[in-house]
């Protein structure tokens, strides 16, 4: 059985809850629930010495970014992060992808710290066969955003190119019969104006913020068709 939080793990869940919507017409929520018990009876979670919250049923601990593992998923960074279209390292809904309307998910986040001059959003898949395929980079949203409605942008935001070859998002689309990919959303908070335009990449972004990030938020959907 794999170790809970790992990837495989994540994996295991998914088709699970799958099996249980397709095959015996289980309610999402109800499947979701339903995988999850019968994961956590395989293989419990062990209890921490000092009885603090930890590891993938706790707090979320740091790690490099991409690399394979819920341990390694969250990265910190102070901003708070969530969406109501999913639930972080659960499947994304249909109408997000690439399969469906293509809609950009409601993002919501607060925890923007004072100082704060510009925020940009971000969505990469790690697990892309071609390496790390960006699937949205979005800049010029003011301090003061606390979220992005479906499909919907606010006065100012710049939406550059995804990796598609197209402005905006670009729903996940992962080869069919991949394992689950992973759809890292990052919001971050920038002391200075990042002056990115439609061109810009995810790279241009990365040198735009260099050492003036305040803080960044991390959440994680997960596709697989």
């Amino acid at each position: 059985m794999p170790r809970p939080g790992s990837h495989k793990y994540e994996i295991k869940r998914a088709h699970r809850r799958t099996g249980y919507e397709r095959q015996e017409g289980m309610p999402d929520q109800r499947a979701k629930e339903k995988a999850d018990y019968d994961l956590h009876q395989q293989n419990p979670p062990m209890r921490p010495a000092d009885d603090r919250a930890a590891g993938p049923f706790g707090e979320r601990p740091s790690g490099r970014p991409g690399a394979k593992g819920r341990q390694h998923d969250a990265e910190g960074g102070g901003i708070r992060l969530r969406s109501s279209s999913f639930q972080d390292h659960d499947l994304m809904p249909r109408w997000c992808s690439g399969d469906g309307e293509g809609v950009s998910p409601e993002l919501e986040w607060d925890g923007v710290p004072d100082g704060t001059v510009e925020l940009a959003v971000v969505c990469v898949d790690p697990d892309a066969p071609t390496g790390t395929f960006v699937h949205w980079l979005l800049t010029g949203l003011r301090p003061g955003e606390s979220g992005l409605e479906p499909g919907r942008l606010p006065d100012g935001a710049v939406e550059s190119r995804n990796d598609f070859g197209e402005p905006g998002w670009g729903g996940p689309l992962p080869p069919a019969g991949d394992d689950p990919h992973r759809y890292f959303f990052r919001v971050h908070a920038s002391d200075h104006p990042l002056r990115l335009g439609e061109d810009s990449t995810v790279d241009d972004l990365d040198r735009a913020l260099g050492g003036g990030e305040l803080a960044r938020g991390t959440l994680v959907g997960v596709y697989q068709r």
